[in-house]
């Protein structure tokens, strides 16, 4: 057995209403060597569990039986200062359409292997977009999923920088005074706000600009990236 304990360990909680689902993350984690903080039914119980405290990642089912809605889970998890890694039943798309617009940072349908949760844990607690085909399959499949408004030299904008340019360079290519770019950026969080998909970091941003085509998943397909 390797030893996984000897490096920096994530936090993670785990919320599911499903008493087995959670004993078997909790052991797969705990393999895993991350720090399994809480593990609860639902979010106020994962609130009261957590006292004010945040974790890495919590893995948060994405349809609980107590009435709670996808949105209201996903936000007050976010306030704790954690990231929001929903586990789900692939077919639920407008729920998962709606955890990510509250702000989620991807989703990992239950059938996965508990391998692909392992690693999907390990790349959301670096605070990486978990572009994985699944989640973005359902967002091309819910037609009403509010795509923001940008016009072109916005998308050019947003384009280069969510792939990793600083915003000077994203200037420098385009042509434009450095001040010009950080107007369209600051346009661009603003209609991104718009829509009920706010998107505050540059990792944000690269979530978004995948989500609406302007860059390609992990499929090399980004819709009308090309534009």
């Amino acid at each position: 057995m390797s030893d996984a304990r000897t490096q920096v360990a994530a936090t993670v909680a785990i919320v599911d209403d499903h008493e087995a689902v959670r004993l078997g993350l909790r052991a797969a984690c705990r393999d895993a060597g991350y720090e399994v903080m809480a593990e609860t039914s639902n979010v106020p119980q994962l609130l009261d569990a957590l006292g004010g405290r945040s974790c890495d990642v919590v893995v948060l089912d994405l349809s609980l039986g107590d009435g709670s809605s996808v949105t209201e889970n996903v936000r007050a998890v976010l306030e704790t200062g954690s990231a929001v890694l929903v586990h789900s039943i692939a077919d639920r798309v407008a729920a998962v359409r709606e955890a990510l617009a509250a702000g989620a940072a991807g989703v990992i349908p239950k059938a996965s292997p508990m391998s692909a949760v392992i690693g999907a844990i390990a790349t959301v607690a670096k605070g990486e977009v978990l572009n994985n085909v699944e989640w973005a399959s359902a967002i091309e499949a819910d037609r009403d999923f509010a795509k923001a408004q940008l016009g072109r030299r916005e998308r050019d904008v947003l384009h280069l920088y969510a792939s990793g340019l600083p915003l000077k360079l994203v200037a420098l290519q385009l042509g434009i005074a450095h001040s010009t770019a950080r107007e369209y950026l600051d346009r661009i969080r603003a209609k991104y706000v718009e829509v009920g998909r706010p998107a505050p970091t540059k990792v944000d941003l690269l979530r978004r600009a995948v989500e609406d085509g302007i860059l390609p998943g992990l499929d090399g397909e980004g819709g009308d990236a090309r534009r």
